[in-house]
């Protein structure tokens, strides 16, 4: 059969199967539909993953994606003015699974960085931006299944994410404000895994290694109404549990993580509920390290965080409801989601210890069209996002380390380890926005795309602490912006394109980035204005022969008014943030894959040339200063093995100094890193009728050489502590049960 040929069946799948597998949908363009049937009837679930069984696979083929992140139904990456990622989760079961950082391998332009600490959250950065986040993410959209798990001032706490239940994901390198608004750097959309087919299913799965251990338990089915009200019913429950005392001192870990999902089709109307509990009993902050420390055991504590007790507590829940339909036989669709989150936070920190509880609800509507009745066809979209977060916060004295022994006094004034109230203050953030969309499906498979959104974002502070000395700080402020997008793919093959796109971006400071204040005053900072950046970007991405994958990139961005972190002198842990005048952000991002019939090899590189334009602090000018955090050189690597039921896998990540003080006058050296896994898949034991099993297991052995270096780095910290070690060399063991 043609190529030709297989596009053309592709053609009919599409009509009733738009938002169906991705996976599935690679495999009808791939080969064909007959495959497509074979594959439907030997795909196994391993580890949260979908892949067909290796004793099948004659031949190890590149999939081709369809993606959903513009905000429209699923499309081909290749018709898109955008830098596109899709990452299927199908490796084997020595992935650990705790941090998102776990999720985004090799991905040029987006650098993970692990700080081997359980109370901080991955930082994400995404052409740079995010690097400054103290704790969460800064600079990109996270959602899940659409959902937004981003807050409306753009900070993201992960650590409540079940990871498990992840399938794949789509990854947006560069500016999408407009059509997510309040990020700079992009979008990650997470997508659940669908249930595994048949009545029931049970899957297990367990590791141990670096004084961690975790187990899963994920049960789901399928069915099928009797009276055919209800169809493509489907269920999934995930139970998570982690503990141990983590790799470096001070740093356990306590947590379990218990998510829902269920999903129907009712009168052609697609139905999803998702609910998500997630408790932390105790997850210790380890903190960085100087670099004499850093280099004499990367496994050290900071001194202080033990002394003061640094830790958190936290509990999440979210419920979320997912409505989407198509419309005018297949023509257009319509999304709608409503959500709302609850979460409480006990932190201690050196300077004061923290304790937040947060209310969370918004919403969301967006539709997509495509008319074939211009000229040109045709696509609009439109739609409208809406949410407000509430946090009552309450700072105290740490007396965690005057509790016992020291004398009562005015800042301690009991036994206790919370002294006395420092801060009393409702924070409010209301985000609002709306969107437009439209594209041109030009002659000679031209797209020309354009996008137009309008956000406000609100903050609010109502200051319940006032004492004489002490007065009202309530105040507000309400930012504004507008952003765009102008876009032009050319889709010269099939599975080639060619684009380019020129667009703008905001990025507001957090509520936590405009409250904590350098005087340590209460209310909003007043002075801290957005970033607003500009990209010019060039890029193409291409499969060749179905099995050579290429992605390349490059881009101009100016940011005027980035925000910059600091940590304030005389009050460790306790960060600020200030304006730098106007910054430059000139990059190029390659990718490499190659699949064979036994191999896997792949190699993801970015180039990063960030720079000071403008910016002074007092007298002091750093015009012309690399852009601290981040490296100018990052590269990963892996080749993948396989033979009959084994399989090996061999992982370098590797990076360049970084600068870590914005005069660059202290800098973390380069690193290079290396992993190695391997495992056997077995193949399922039954006969199918009263059940089939299927058992893999598999070791690793992260940093193999023991490397000493800094993962992440603290930017502009106090007291030297700058270095936020990565990994040290351990041993994991996994293993995964399944039956069903």
């Amino acid at each position: 059969m043609s190529f030709t040929q297989k596009l053309q069946k592709l053609q009919k799948l599409r009509k009733f199967q738009l938002r169906g597998s991705v996976a599935t949908l690679a495999m009808a363009m791939l080969c064909g539909p007959q495959a497509l049937a074979a594959q439907q009837r030997d795909t196994t679930r391993v580890s949260g993953s979908t892949r067909p069984a290796q004793a099948d696979t004659a031949a190890h083929e590149l999939e081709t994606f369809r993606v959903s992140v513009t905000r429209e139904s699923a499309r081909s990456p290749f018709e898109l003015p955008f830098a596109l990622t899709t990452v299927s989760l199908t490796t084997a079961t020595a992935e650990r699974r705790i941090s998102l950082s776990e999720l985004l391998p090799g991905i040029p332009g987006v650098q993970v960085q692990d700080r081997a600490n359980p109370s901080q959250d991955p930082r994400i950065a995404i052409r740079g931006f995010g690097a400054r986040s103290a704790f969460g993410v800064r600079g990109v959209r996270i959602l899940r299944d659409g959902v937004p798990l981003s807050l409306p001032d753009g900070q993201t706490p992960v650590d409540w994410l079940d990871l498990e239940t992840i399938g794949s994901l789509d990854v947006l390198r560069g500016t999408a404000a407009a059509l997510y608004g309040n990020a700079a750097g992009g979008v990650v959309d997470l997508h659940s895994r669908p249930a595994a087919p048949g009545p029931f299913a049970l899957e297990t799965r367990w590791w141990n290694g670096g004084g961690l251990q975790r187990g899963n338990v994920t049960l789901s089915g399928t069915a099928q109404d009797q009276q055919g009200k209800l169809q493509n019913l489907e269920w999934l429950g995930s139970f998570t549990r982690t503990a141990g005392n983590g790799s470096r001192e001070w740093s356990r870990l306590d947590a379990n993580s218990l998510f829902i999902r269920t999903r129907a089709s009712v009168g052609g109307t697609n139905l999803e509920l998702q609910a998500t509990r997630y408790e932390a009993l105790r997850a210790e902050n380890t903190g960085a390290l100087t670099a004499s420390e850093l280099a004499l055991d990367p496994r050290l504590p900071d001194s202080l965080n033990i002394s003061k007790g640094s830790r958190k507590a936290a509990t999440q829940a979210q419920v979320a409801l997912i409505a989407d339909r198509s419309l005018g036989n297949g023509a257009g669709s319509v999304r709608a989601t409503l959500f709302g989150a609850t979460r409480t936070l006990d932190n201690p920190l050196p300077f004061a210890i923290v304790a937040i509880d947060r209310s969370v609800v918004g919403g969301s509507i967006h539709g997509a069209w495509r008319s074939t009745s211009t000229p040109w066809p045709i696509r609009l979209g439109a739609g409208m996002d809406a949410q407000r977060q509430v946090d009552n916060r309450l700072n105290f004295e740490n007396c965690f380390d005057l509790a016992a022994t020291a004398p009562l006094s005015a800042k301690c004034p009991e036994r206790s380890e919370r002294g006395s109230v420092r801060l009393d203050q409702r924070e409010q953030a209301l985000g609002l926005g709306s969107y437009m969309r439209a594209e041109l499906e030009l002659p000679r498979s031209l797209f020309l795309s354009a996008a137009l959104r309008a956000d406000m974002v609100a903050f609010d502070v109502v200051d319940n602490f006032i004492t004489t000395g002490n007065p009202d700080d309530s105040g507000d402020r309400t930012l504004n912006a507008t952003s765009h997008m102008l876009g032009l793919s050319w889709q010269v093959r099939p599975m080639w394109n060619v684009y380019s796109n020129l667009s703008t971006a905001f990025e507001t400071p957090t509520v936590t980035e405009l409250t904590n204040k350098e005087s340590g005053e209460a209310g909003l900072n007043t002075t801290l204005k957005p970033q607003r950046t500009r990209t010019l970007e060039l890029g193409t991405q291409a499969v060749v022969a179905q099995r050579v994958r290429v992605d390349a990139a490059v881009f101009n961005a100016v940011v005027l008014d980035e925000l910059v972190r600091f940590d304030v002198p005389g009050m460790p842990g306790r960060q600020a943030f200030r304006n730098a005048g106007r910054t430059s952000r000139r990059g190029a991002e390659a990718g490499l894959r190659v699949a064979g019939s036994w191999y896997d090899a792949g190699a993801a590189y970015t180039w990063s040339h960030f720079r000071f334009v403008h910016y002074d602090v007092g007298s002091v000018s750093y015009a012309g200063k690399p852009i601290p955090g981040v490296p100018e050189h990052y590269l990963q690597s892996h080749l993948t093995a396989r033979h009959g039921i084994l399989w090996s896998t061999a992982e370098l990540s590797a990076a360049s100094a970084a600068s870590a003080k914005d005069d660059a006058s202290v800098k973390a050296t380069g690193y290079a890193v290396w992993n190695f896994r391997t495992g056997m898949d077995l193949p399922a034991l039954g006969n199918g009728r009263g059940g089939a099993a299927k058992l893999s297991a598999a070791l690793s052995v992260e940093n193999v050489f023991d490397r000493h270096y800094a993962g992440s780095l603290a930017v502009n910290a106090t007291r030297g502590r700058y270095f936020e070690p990565g990994l040290p060399r351990r041993i994991v063991l996994s293993a995964s049960l399944g039956w069903r």
